[in-house]
């Protein structure tokens, strides 16, 4: 899952929301730096990743890409599940997304201190861009795989993914339609045991 997934399984709980989409720049103990319901969101952050990584869904997709990005075929396939979550009409409409963006960047703006600083680089871009909107748009993802590319150690193009996502579109589809609910039901889950 990427940003736009991360954000929407906060559930509107802006500790929780921010922990969710920082986890990736707090390492280890560094957890602990953090108020107690932003640790919440790091952790909730932490299990939404491995079940995703365990879901036959993600499994099934990661095999479009494996021939060409071996390991990185999975973080293509977190993307894809932010843009078919953008164009899920049982979770969004056009103007619920746009809605819904700008509460997670204002939601944000208020934890700005807290913010690691590769992250605290990245905010002003995700919000002047609209990331969490952009993911409704092939335009979108194909923006994200080059970034992705250009965060990678190893990967020196994102052409073949992009291809390779129109190319399956129905297939990759049907992974996020037999994931997505499952997903959903589980940080929920999650989400009530580590706040109890």
């Amino acid at each position: 899952m990427n940003y736009l997934a991360h954000a929407y399984l906060s559930f509107r709980q802006p500790d929780v929301l921010t922990g969710n989409l920082i986890s990736d720049f707090v390492k280890g103990k560094k957890v602990l730096d953090y108020p107690e319901g932003v640790q919440v969101g790091i952790r909730l952050h932490r299990a939404i990743d491995a079940f995703t990584d365990e879901h036959a869904a993600t499994a099934a997709a990661k095999q479009v890409f494996r021939p060409h990005y071996r390991l990185y075929s999975g973080a293509f396939v977190d993307v894809l599940y932010d843009h078919f979550l953008a164009n899920d009409h049982k979770e969004f409409t056009d103007a619920t997304l746009m809605a819904f963006s700008q509460e997670v960047y204002a939601s944000l703006n208020a934890y700005v201190p807290l913010f690691p600083p590769a992250f605290a680089g990245m905010f002003p871009y995700m919000k002047q861009y609209n990331w969490m909107y952009g993911y409704r748009e092939r335009e979108g993802i194909m923006h994200s795989f080059r970034g992705l590319v250009r965060r990678a150690t190893y990967l020196t193009e994102s052409e073949t993914a992009f291809a390779l996502f129109e190319e399956h579109y129905a297939t990759l589809r049907q992974c996020y339609e037999d994931f997505f609910p499952d997903m959903k039901a589980f940080a929920f889950d999650t989400l009530t045991k580590l706040t109890r």
